[in-house]
């Protein structure tokens, strides 16, 4: 065990790698190493080959992160091509942690199998597993049978959704942890029917959420506790959007961070903005929506690492 630097890998290692390439907010500072394995057994004997000690931060495609000016002090690990695959037998698709939720969803609909609430999803499976991704009233608890981690110790362990005790937005992912691939159950249908409930699901996205600009997603969980069920009866008071829209923050800006003028719970990117940029209006945000309606907004979109030195 120990200097990461020394490990014998199969994959690509980086010392201080930027990060900002790699996240969908496109700002952050390096991360102390990048480690990109070629596989699963590469990762898991890189885990154990790592001294106990060093920080390991699994990062998935970057699109619900921001990562901090001063980096990260940490492995930061990314999965890519070796684990990207999905497989479907019967009523069960299984999918590699870097496979894209939309990906995903496409292919199991081609098969005739309904994962259309993933097409949406911004990200790829493991971080969907991580945060039980939602929309449309259906999550990733509904359908996971069950996801394997390589533990921090270097350890292959298969992990059942009573391990990980989803909820909305959490899990109880064990810490260091990297999932590397999922196994989900959907119900059978018309893959016809199915696509087409995708593509008006992806014409409605791109009506009320701003798709071309550069954001994370939703930035802050719904204080409802659910995500949108897509229906016309849905409640909208306690949705994250209308609480900032009462709160006088839509359109809001610091520096060349804002929110949306399209969706009011979409922190974007506008203009070369830092990662401090970006925090610093959200937490204006929480406080703003705090002042004006005593509800605590918690944020969505995960921010990691040290912030520049001044």
């Amino acid at each position: 065990m120990g200097d990461p630097g020394k490990a014998p890998v199969r994959g690509r290692l980086t010392a201080g790698r930027s990060l900002a390439e790699l996240t969908w907010l496109r700002v952050g500072g390096p991360a102390d190493w990048l480690f990109q394995p070629a596989d699963p057994d590469d990762l898991s004997a890189f885990l154990a080959w790592l001294a106990p000690d060093i920080a390991v931060f699994p990062m998935g495609v970057g699109s619900n992160l921001i990562v901090r000016d001063g980096g990260i002090r940490a492995v930061v690990i990314r999965l890519g091509r070796g684990f990207n695959q999905i497989e479907i037998s019967g009523e069960t698709v299984t999918a590699g942690a870097a496979a894209l939720d939309a990906h995903v969803a496409r292919k199991a609909a081609d098969a005739g199998l309904d994962l259309t609430f993933l097409r949406t999803i911004p990200g790829s499976i493991g971080g969907a597993v991580r945060m039980n991704a939602g929309c449309y009233g259906s999550y990733m608890a509904d359908h996971l049978v069950s996801a394997r981690a390589v533990l921090r110790d270097g350890t292959i362990a298969t992990l059942t959704p009573e391990d990980l005790k989803p909820r909305y937005r959490q899990t109880d992912l064990p810490d260091g942890a990297v999932l590397i691939d999922a196994t989900l159950r959907a119900d059978a249908g018309d893959a016809g029917e199915l696509h087409a409930r995708m593509a008006a699901q992806l014409q409605k996205r791109d009506e009320t959420q701003p798709t071309k600009d550069r954001s994370a997603g939703s930035t802050f969980r719904n204080p409802a506790g659910f995500s949108s069920t897509g229906r016309a009866d849905d409640v909208h008071d306690l949705k994250a959007w209308k609480v900032i829209d009462n709160a006088g923050m839509r359109g809001a800006r610091r520096g060349g961070a804002q929110m949306s003028e399209k969706h009011s719970n979409f922190l974007i990117n506008a203009e070369g903005a830092s990662a401090a940029d970006l925090e610093g209006l959200g937490e204006e945000v929480r406080k703003k929506v705090y002042d004006s309606s005593g509800i605590t907004l918690e944020w969505e979109i995960m921010r990691v690492g040290e912030p520049a030195e001044n």
